[in-house]
């Protein structure tokens, strides 16, 4: 039909990978899933108002390329009404909608879709920027301006970009989950004129209005409603909590306002200590471990490692908390009720200090509820839940008007009661994050060396104790006034010593085959800091990790190598600075050749009308993949062109700690003959060519890395004989196995 030629869904992922995996997952899997759907779509394309467009691009991984080269180049672009991006960040699991731009679209697919894997928080804590990463769905919203859905596998995400991203680890019913899934929702979308309507409108409407909350309860049921609706409905609450507690401490007079504050001050005292408790493991571990992240090929040891101490930590400062409410209400109780026996009395201020701090769970989800509400943070029905259905059943089974009655003892059903649908709806995604967290720590340290080894362990310390704390404030109040305080104290001592014996022994690795640790080998021909040509570059094989930790455990196979480790073994990659690594001469002279070491060569620097412009001509030699470091502290603009063809116009640079870094990555064809042209900036550095040759630390104008997609015969040795448990690790701001540096001073120039 005419009409659904001229309207595109657009279903989209990547064939290429990073050069250090099989790309099983990220994201072969996504093409084999889409051919599937092609196949099907095709079967049952009658009476579409909107054509299906397959998009397989490439380049994705290299900065998102291939997208944006869609997005604003080709023909059937302008066709293209709503975009669907297939992406991974592991290898298993369900593929979950992670990012969503509208309510309609979110309502279409979930009136489908047979197995629902969708997430809000997944969103916000995408988009906050803690995860640096991007997709093509980046370049189809904010490019394209279309609306869309982003799904993604985030399970065993460890092995995301390494060697572990292969077909014996994918699973099978993770492909069936999306594609049955997407297939639904084609088919459904392809067919619907409403759908068609509202994805034309999209661009016409307020986009705030058309933002939505999304969640699915057990992967059985999908839940959406608009943004708008979920702002009236949390002020509602809000409000009305407000006014309940209001009338209540208003009622309970000054004891009231003071066993309220207590109560607080025992939120507080839960979750300093409860942060502080497995912190302190966390600067312990890699000291007595073999690794300072022991844990990440069995992430369920940080139940115990730090879910342990988080726990008893949460009941010592809640306990305190607990201890000063029952003071005071000896002193209120002894003043309104003397005619108390003494054990009376006791125990009814057990009883009604309990009920204070099973209060305070309230309060806390009420704060977290109003500032969730305040900055639009689509998950913050997550703090709506855990404070509607506690409080619902706190009010149906405990609550009393009558304030002459004394308190009673808080009903094991009104736990159950209140917790059943906090648990249902949080439980998934705790465990889920923790995953994500713990697999990311394999690739946490962008500037190998950079980061203090505790440093990933503090941040999963942090992230289970904050948890921890939200999750078990209603359940301990219970634990104050029975018998198992001592039980629950030796049973999570118990669960640490036995996790803590694991991981120090190494009875449970620290890294397997199927779960390494990120090892990359590079061979360098550094050539930094030779501006006549007459000087040999200097070659070596170099060693670093994205993981945090030393690596010495990895050098007791490579002991005949040669290598020697250290602080001082600085590296600047120009996308990245290696700040701790290995370094080894042996061998290296070969498997390269000094006709493939870039130039950086001055063709001319005049200044015209005070203003002083340089042009440098760039040849990476056999390198078709290239970064280009640019001193922003000296230069105020630059173009890049080949031949008469400008690559980079002039205006609109950014910078990152005085830089701005250029990636080039082309194919076989691609030129390697550049023309750099920079405009200085009127404060740039003004000293002499003598003072800068006698300066020792002369800055530097211009830096470059050039890549070779070759193994040399030392980087294969040394990479047949590390352990098993390491693997290499890429990105768009990795090298190649075969690297080159060299660089350009400032002042340095041809007269």
């Amino acid at each position: 039909m005419p009409e659904a030629e001229e309207n595109l869904i657009l279903v989209s992922s990547h064939i290429d990978t990073v050069s250090t995996t099989e790309g099983a997952g990220d994201c072969s899997s996504c093409v084999g899933v889409m051919l599937e759907l092609a196949r099907g779509v095709a079967q049952w394309a009658h009476g579409f108002k909107s054509g299906v467009l397959f998009l397989f691009n490439t380049g994705e991984e290299e900065g998102l390329d291939g997208a944006h080269s869609f997005i604003t180049q080709h023909h059937w672009r302008n066709s293209v009404r709503f975009a669907v991006d297939l992406e991974a960040m592991g290898i298993s699991g369900k593929s979950t909608l992670f990012q969503g731009t509208d309510y309609w679209a979110l309502e279409s697919f979930a009136a489908v879709a047979k197995y629902p894997s969708a997430q809000i928080a997944s969103q916000d804590i995408f988009r906050s920027g803690a995860i640096k990463s991007a997709t093509d769905f980046q370049i189809y919203q904010e490019v394209g301006g279309l609306p869309g859905l982003d799904f993604a596998y985030t399970d065993t995400t460890s092995v995301y970009h390494t060697k572990n991203d292969k077909i014996k680890l994918l699973k099978p019913g993770s492909l069936q989950h999306i594609g049955d899934n997407m297939l639904a929702f084609l088919l459904h979308s392809a067919a619907s004129p409403n759908f068609l309507k509202n994805a034309q409108q999209q661009k016409q409407e307020n986009t705030e209005q058309n933002k939505a909350v999304f969640f699915d309860i057990l992967g059985k049921y999908m839940v959406v409603y608009s943004q708008r609706l979920a702002t009236m409905f949390h002020n509602s609450i809000i409000l009305q909590s407000l006014l309940i507690w209001g009338t209540s401490l208003l009622m309970g007079g000054c004891s009231g306002l003071v066993s309220f504050g207590l109560s607080c001050l025992g939120i507080i005292l839960m979750l300093i200590f409860s942060i502080c408790l497995p912190v302190v493991v966390a600067f312990i571990l890699p000291h007595i471990c073999p690794f300072p992240v022991p844990y990440v090929a069995n992430p369920w040891l940080i139940i115990g490692l730090f879910g342990s101490p988080a726990l008893l930590g949460a009941f010592i400062g809640q306990h305190i908390g607990f201890n000063l409410l029952k003071r005071h209400l000896r002193c209120v109780y002894s003043r309104t009720k003397p005619g108390l026996t003494h054990n009376t009395r006791e125990y009814v201020i057990d009883l009604e200090a309990e009920r204070w701090i099973f209060k305070s769970g309230f309060v806390q989800w009420l704060i977290v509820l109003i500032l969730g509400t305040y900055f639009k943070v689509g998950s913050s029905y997550i703090a709506l839940i855990w404070l509607v259905s506690p409080a619902f059943a706190y009010g149906f089974l405990e609550a009393t008007l009558s304030p002459v009655r004394l308190p009673k003892q808080l009903k094991v059903v009104t736990l159950v009661l209140g917790m059943a649908a906090p648990v249902v709806s949080s439980a998934g995604l705790a465990v889920r994050m923790a995953d994500v967290i713990v697999g990311s720590i394999v690739r946490v340290d962008r500037n190998p060396g950079g980061l203090p080894d505790w440093l990933g362990n503090v941040i999963v310390a942090v992230a289970v104790a904050i948890v921890i704390c939200f999750m078990f404030v209603y359940l301990l109040s219970y634990v104050h006034i029975s018998g198992d305080k001592r039980t629950l104290g030796l049973l999570l001592w118990i669960f640490f010593g036995l996790s803590l014996a694991l991981v120090t022994s190494g009875i449970v690795p620290a890294f397997t085959e199927d779960v390494a640790r990120s090892v990359n080998v590079v061979h360098i021909v550094d050539a930094t800091g030779i501006d006549d040509g007459n000087r040999e570059p200097l070659s070596y094989i170099s060693l670093f990790s994205n993981t945090p930790g030393k690596l010495t455990k990895e050098l007791v196979d490579l002991g005949d190598e040669e290598f020697f480790c250290g602080r001082n073994m600085t590296t600047d990659f120009v996308t990245f600075t290696m700040k701790y690594g290995c370094w080894s001469y042996k061998d290296s002279s070969t498997g390269w050749s000094k006709s493939e070491v870039p130039t950086l060569r001055v063709e001319s620097d005049s200044v015209t009308d005070s203003a002083r412009q340089t042009v440098i001509s760039v040849d990476t030699k056999s390198s078709t993949r290239w970064s280009l470091g640019i001193n922003k502290q000296e230069i105020d603009d630059f173009t890049v062109q080949v031949d008469s063809e400008k690559l980079v116009l002039l205006g609109d640079k950014t910078e990152v700690d005085g830089w701005h870094t250029i990636q080039f990555a082309g194919g076989k064809n691609s030129p390697t003959k550049f023309q750099l042209t920079l405009y200085w900036s009127n404060t740039a550095t003004k000293t002499s060519r003598r003072e800068a040759k006698e300066a020792s630390d002369v800055p530097l104008l211009v830096k470059l890395r050039t890549d070779v997609n070759r193994v040399t015969p030392q980087v294969t040795n040394v990479l047949e004989k590390l352990p098993r448990w390491s693997t290499p690790f890429g990105k768009s701001t990795s090298p190649y196995t075969l690297a080159f540096l060299t660089d350009l001073p400032v002042n340095i120039f041809r007269q």
